[in-house]
């Protein structure tokens, strides 16, 4: 038998047990197809953080101070202990002491209620500087952001607009803060909430010093302070002059910086972990699936004992034999492949509408699961191959 009378062969032997076929595919397929999500699920998270990152700006370092605590030695918003002041954020606009710093935006966060009218909200509040909408790389979608001669003035998040005053526009609204009355001049435009885990769509934010004013207390103190260098390429000397300059005004301990490729590296690794413990559950099944086609093969070659032996009688070598059944073993590992390949592609459509996660479709590993099912469906069905091939004709011949 030739290449194609074998292919043939095998195609006709598992047609005629099709749902005993299609039952040995099922583990190939349910395997093939949680590796194609798995790998998806992980490439999306890796997209989505990098989104995220994107959406903060690339060449963003983040300063916190190495200590927030208040007199109770409780953690807090305005009027705690911090070791960061807006002194610090001014010294770090120092062109002679960091020239790769392009702008510095000093922020103090808490959370305020908002009123408008008969409608009530609780928001984050932001108190920043005019700096801060550049270097947090966000636009408006209406009015103006803050000036260093506003006070009584607000610039509300996309959510938080639309949570007061619904379909109406936001600028030039009253608003109560805190019990402080306001006038919106700004309305941010949207993140697509892939900012941060808090939507920084659900802000007020208001000037630094109005924001102290709220606290009751004078305090210079700061939360964060968001430093943007003047491009990625520089980001690590801006990383190294920030460090430098803090350390001669705080000392080593009382401040973190975090860089967004750091934050990147570290949610990648987690999404690798998670990726590898779920692809090795998809392993597990691709085992068990491959284990299935050795036993139905098995099954084939003693049902089929008295045809391998009038083969070989009339002339069949061994290794036509072992071909034969290599060829049905390899064509229901890559028939397995197929259909969870289509079945994975197909849930990576349906899943993001589902889970809210977006799931990415990978040609490499699509093209790796395929092959990855016909290995296993021929190296699980090396042994009943063989097994066959050594049968002697008499000895296949006289078997019942």
């Amino acid at each position: 038998m030739n290449w194609r009378d074998t292919f043939a062969s095998g195609l006709e032997a598992i047609r005629a047990h099709r749902l005993r076929s299609a039952l040995t595919m099922l583990g190939i397929v349910i395997g093939i197809s949680s590796v194609i999500l798995t790998v998806g699920l992980g490439l999306g998270a890796q997209d989505q953080v990098r989104a995220q990152i994107d959406a903060l700006g690339s060449n963003l370092l983040i300063v916190s101070p190495g200590s927030s605590t208040s007199s109770s030695g409780v953690r807090g918003g305005f009027g705690t202990a911090s070791t960061l002041t807006t002194s610090d954020a001014a010294a770090l606009t120092d062109p002679t002491a960091a020239p790769d710093v392009a702008a510095v935006a000093p922020v103090t966060t808490a959370q305020a209620a908002l009123v408008a009218g008969t409608t009530n909200w609780t928001s984050s509040l932001v108190g920043t500087t005019e700096s801060w909408l550049p270097v947090r790389n966000r636009t408006l979608s209406a009015g103006r952001f803050l000036t260093a001669a506003d006070a009584d003035v607000v610039v509300l998040g996309p959510d938080t607009a639309s949570e007061l005053f619904g379909g109406r526009s936001a600028v030039g609204q009253r608003v109560t803060v805190s019990g402080r009355p306001m006038t919106v001049v700004g309305v941010l435009a949207s993140t697509g909430g892939a900012s941060s885990a808090a939507s920084d769509d659900d802000v007020a934010v208001v000037p630094m010093e109005t924001a102290r004013a709220l606290a009751g207390t004078p305090s210079s103190s700061v939360s964060t302070i968001y430093v943007q260098a003047r491009s990625e390429d520089v980001l690590s000397a801006a990383y190294q002059e920030v460090d430098a300059l803090l350390a001669n005004l705080h000392g080593d301990t009382d401040f973190a910086i975090t860089s967004q490729e750091s934050l990147l590296d570290t949610a990648n690794a987690t999404n690798r972990t998670l990726t590898i413990l779920l692809g090795g559950v998809a392993a597990i099944s691709l085992l068990v699936g491959g284990i299935g086609v050795m036993n139905i093969m098995l099954v084939a070659v003693t049902e089929r004992i008295r045809e391998i032996g009038l083969r070989k009688a009339l002339g069949a070598t061994p290794s036509a034999i072992r071909r034969q059944f290599l060829v049905e073993a390899g064509v229901l590992g890559t028939c397995g492949g197929l259909l969870g390949v289509a079945l994975g592609v197909a849930g990576a459509f349906l899943l993001p509408g589902v889970l809210g996660q977006p799931v990415s479709v990978s040609v490499p590993a699509i093209a790796a699961a395929i092959g990855v099912a016909l290995a296993i469906g021929i190296g699980f069905g090396v042994y009943p191959a063989s097994r066959a091939a050594r049968l002697t004709p008499i000895d296949a011949l006289r078997s019942e």
